[in-house]
């Protein structure tokens, strides 16, 4: 009997598991656990890459799939049309997700970059592009597609930023319209000026922020040219602001901005838009100048054109991204960046020349997430031969590049001014960049070899000043967690001549 009893219930416990793992599997995706109207949900952007460029990337898990999602979207393309991004979420609270894509059209001469809604259809149950219009931009590799609450009210509007083909910023802004089912999104904002386009956020009350009361709308302001003044540098402020009336920006107030006073022969030649001309005018490192006019050398920038890299540097935490692609504008050059760890973190800087030894830098991110640091990227920025001259400690050495020999258990070690150091060890040459700097009052020393290994070092001085004396390098590792020891052998370095 009790043998019996077991194999019955056996039996049903069998029939039980078959019939929910059925239900599971036949319900649509996400429906289980269906999310509240109105819930936060992060918005995952995917950027396309070259198959070829795929492979060459570490084969981390997060690559794989970020690679693997930018090669689809839920619907397929018509012909000649040609993806560019695909921003995925939830916007309309329902359980399926939802897709923006940015796409060109390449049956169209000078085809604008359009935007397109996909949805999914619970009739026919599968996704279908429901709306789509064109933006102001056109070149492929400047646009970036994100989401913000601009008017307040919780409702996500969607944001277009690229450049068109004349060269300057274009913003396209697009917001759900509740009253038309064959219209889901209205434009409310459209600009194009020569010189740069942002959005003015300010931090909205407590209220809002617990979803008891709208917030105010964010301004959207653009600095151009000033066409009445005979300095290049000088600009005028647009502020564009949102009237709820007619729903959408309108122009409400303009200031003029005027620029520096440099010589204007010497000026038109690095904004001429010559091919690598403000390329290796900003072939540097660069300090971060704060707000009270300080120089700080904890934080800041460096431009490798040649290599196609830049380096993010601030809160003790180091970013590397591949330079992609650059284009000329008005005032200096607006470059797409990838960064080499996340594939789908994209920054997009737009550099304008300040004078002749400083810059202004505004960065847009595709996936509005701080990786390792919290530090603003905006703002001024002083070439680092200028700077080490007020911020490091007395005695040190001045410059991030120096000119002197050295000789040691690795070989012969040679410095030039220009920033390339030479390695001569056992009859083999090794060449690459180098870069002196300070990170919390300790001197540091970076080699980046061709082939793109990259070293780093913290510097020792025996003597006074540079490069008179000796160094002793410990090899480090700079992480999140500041400057970690990797406790290997020292390496001295005796300047060439000495005993």
């Amino acid at each position: 009997m009790t043998k019996r009893f077991f194999q019955i219930s056996g039996l049903i416990i069998f029939i039980l598991l078959t019939l929910v793992l059925g239900i599971v599997i036949s319900q649509p995706q996400g429906s289980l656990y269906p999310r509240k109207k109105g819930e936060w949900q992060q918005t995952r952007i995917i950027i396309p890459q070259e198959p070829d460029a795929a492979s060459r990337e570490s084969n981390t898990g997060a690559e794989r799939m970020a690679y693997e999602d930018s090669v689809s979207t839920r619907v397929a393309l018509e012909e000649g049309e040609v993806m560019i991004a695909v921003l995925s979420q939830n916007f309309d609270g329902d359980p399926p997700e939802e897709q923006f894509i940015a796409y060109r059209n390449l049956l169209e001469a000078e085809s604008p970059v359009y935007i397109a809604y996909i949805d999914y259809d619970e009739t026919g149950r599968e996704y279908r592009r429901i709306w789509n219009a064109p933006t102001a931009a056109v070149r492929p590799g400047t646009v970036s597609l994100y989401t913000q609450d601009l008017i307040g009210d919780r409702g996500d509007c969607i944001l277009v930023t690229g450049m068109n083909s004349q060269g300057e910023h274009t913003l396209t802004v697009f917001r759900r319209n509740n009253k038309s089912l064959e219209t889901p999104f209205s434009k409310i904002a459209e600009l194009r000026i020569d010189g740069s386009i942002g959005v003015q956020e300010s931090e909205r009350t407590q209220a809002y922020q617990l979803g008891l009361a709208k917030g105010q709308s964010f301004p959207l302001t653009a600095f151009g040219h000033d066409y009445e003044s005979e300095n290049i540098l000088d600009q005028v402020e647009t502020t564009y602001t949102y009237n709820p009336k007619k729903g959408r920006y309108e122009q409400s107030s303009i200031t003029r901005v005027p620029g520096s006073q440099i010589e204007q022969r010497r000026l038109r030649e690095l904004l001429s838009g010559a091919p690598g001309v403000f390329e290796n005018f900003i072939n540097d490192l660069w300090y971060y100048v704060s707000p009270q006019g300080t120089l700080d050398s904890r934080q800041y920038i460096y431009f490798d054109p040649p290599s196609r890299e830049l380096i993010f540097f601030g809160d003790d935490a180091q970013q590397i991204f591949t330079w992609q692609n650059s284009s000329h504008t008005r005032y200096g050059l607006y470059i797409t960046a990838q960064n080499i760890s996340v594939t789908t973190l994209r920054r997009f800087l737009d550099i304008e020349l300040e004078s002749l030894d400083s810059i202004r830098v505004k960065i847009f991110e595709d996936v509005r997430l701080k990786i390792g640091v919290n530090n603003s990227w905006d703002g001024s920025y002083r070439r680092a031969g200028t700077v080490e001259k007020s911020v490091s400690p007395a005695g040190s050495v001045a410059d991030s590049h120096i000119d002197a020999l050295y000789d040691g258990s690795i070989g012969k070690l040679h410095f030039s001014p220009d920033g390339v150091y030479e390695l001569n060890s056992g009859g083999t040459a090794k060449k690459g960049r180098y870069a002196f700097f300070w990170i919390a009052a300790q001197e540091v020393l970076e080699l980046r070899a061709d082939n793109a290994a990259r070293e780093t070092y913290r510097v020792e001085r025996s003597g006074e000043g540079a490069p008179e004396g000796s160094l002793s390098l410990s090899r480090i590792r700079i992480g999140a967690m500041g400057i970690q020891d990797l406790h290997e052998g020292v390496i001295v370095l005796t300047a060439a001549g000495e005993g």
